[in-house]
């Protein structure tokens, strides 16, 4: 792989709650051409009506196209959004030179929490994400994330970058997509197809269902210390320079 100084860009896939970059991250990254698109249903696209992964897959290229025409891109998605990654570069493999995968979903046991909220009511959804919006200090502490001040501002920006309505959509998305018998043979196409890099905070990588062959088929594994699923959170330079590490590869 070569360096993120190249004329390769990275496109960041954001997870069930967005956005996925930091800007702690992002400054160790240039001079590199960064790309982080709102999926629809987030940011300055809740007008979205249509939430699958087919149609995230779709905008995210269409985000693509935009932004580095006729090249290929470093994806780097994170949970919900390592799905949409992974169904990116199943469907455009052409137009992808990796994934870095951040504990992305590889079956129904790592959408337990999208499971969860697909089964809630619209109230129950939209009352649990007022009152995390409310306390987002408790709500990392719930996380295992230090409440400090920085983290506060990035999660209460995170919480407020979608309804409930799109949290509900996607986990209803999530739960269809990786429910399905072609999930697997797609996942296992990928690595066939491009580097994938797989990476997982080390508290959380024992929940993290990640079967034998995809880390035999890995072009790496990494777990970076002291973090858990939000590690672009809790570990936001060790991320940035893992990537840097990555690009040098």
């Amino acid at each position: 792989m070569r360096g993120w100084g190249s004329v390769l860009p990275l496109v960041f896939v954001h997870g069930l709650i967005g956005p996925l970059a930091d800007h702690r991250t992002l400054s160790l990254l240039r001079p590199a051409t960064v790309v982080c698109p709102d999926l629809l249903g987030y940011g300055a696209e809740t007008d979205a009506a249509d939430i699958t992964i087919e149609a995230q897959v779709d905008h995210v290229r269409a985000a693509v196209d935009r932004a580095a025409p006729d090249t290929r891109v470093h994806l780097v998605g994170h949970s919900v959004g390592g799905v949409i990654a992974m169904a990116f570069a199943h469907q455009y493999p052409n137009r992808v030179a990796s994934v870095v995968n951040v504990e992305g979903n590889f079956n129904l046991g790592d959408a337990f929490w999208s499971a969860q909220l697909a089964r809630m009511t619209p109230r129950e959804a939209h009352d649990l994400l007022a009152a995390d919006r409310a306390d987002p200090a408790r709500w990392l502490r719930d996380g295992g994330v230090e409440p400090t001040d920085e983290n506060i501002s990035s999660a209460a920006e995170a919480l407020a970058h979608q309804p409930a309505g799109t949290l509900q959509a996607m986990a209803h998305a999530v739960v269809e997509f990786t429910g399905r018998s072609q999930y697997e043979p797609l996942l296992r196409k990928v690595f066939q197809d491009v580097p994938v890099h797989l990476v997982a905070g080390a508290r959380s990588r024992a929940g993290w269902n990640l079967p034998e062959w995809a880390l035999g088929a890995a072009a790496s594994y990494t777990e970076i210390p002291h973090a858990g699923h939000m590690v672009m959170l809790e570990a936001p330079e060790a991320f940035g320079n893992l990537l840097l590490d990555l690009g040098q590869r």
